[in-house]
């Protein structure tokens, strides 16, 4: 009896020994546990940070092959952006009509003044894998294209209202 309780005690050790690894490994990969201090950062990444912060993406997505149809709602609440790489941020955000709430981790450069979201084949978590994006953002609006795997996508646009966020 004692032998196999150290047997199960060292088993829970080494699970838990890989959950620490593999959450430490994903933290890494992903940006998700350092931010870029927004005081460190170029003035036009400081003010998209600060037009970011507490805004809702609040505008329509088009599905492709039926652009004649009406654009669906759409909504995203911007809790915060944090700069965590040398391209790569984090929008900490409540997906749309999923109503998922997590962190993102993407591409984004700037062209001049425009902010782009270069989003290639991810995976987020809760809705699957094969989303691509590019998102442009100017002044108070974005606009962009989107798809979800080979057969689906289409067009997403809108405005971005300051202090929108809905928690």
């Amino acid at each position: 009896m004692a032998a196999t309780r150290r047997v199960l005690q060292a088993a829970a050790a080494l699970v838990l020994l890989v959950l620490v690894f593999a959450a430490g490994w994903l933290v890494a990969r992903t940006g998700m546990g350092r931010a870029i201090d927004p005081a460190a950062l170029p003035e036009i990444e400081r003010r998209f940070v600060e037009q970011m912060h507490g805004a809702a993406l609040v505008g329509r997505f088009t599905n492709a092959g039926r652009e004649d149809g009406d654009a669906v709602r759409d909504r995203y609440d911007i809790y915060s952006v944090d700069k965590v790489g040398d391209d790569q941020w984090r929008f900490n955000a409540r997906i749309g009509e999923t109503g998922l709430t997590l962190p993102i981790v993407v591409t984004m450069r700037f062209v001049d003044d425009t902010p782009l979201i270069l989003l290639t084949n991810a995976t987020i978590p809760g809705m699957g894998a094969g989303f691509s994006a590019r998102v442009f953002f100017y002044g108070d609006l974005y606009a962009g294209t989107w798809a979800h795997g080979e057969t689906r996508g289409g067009h997403l646009f809108g405005r971005i209202e300051r202090a929108g966020a809905q928690k």
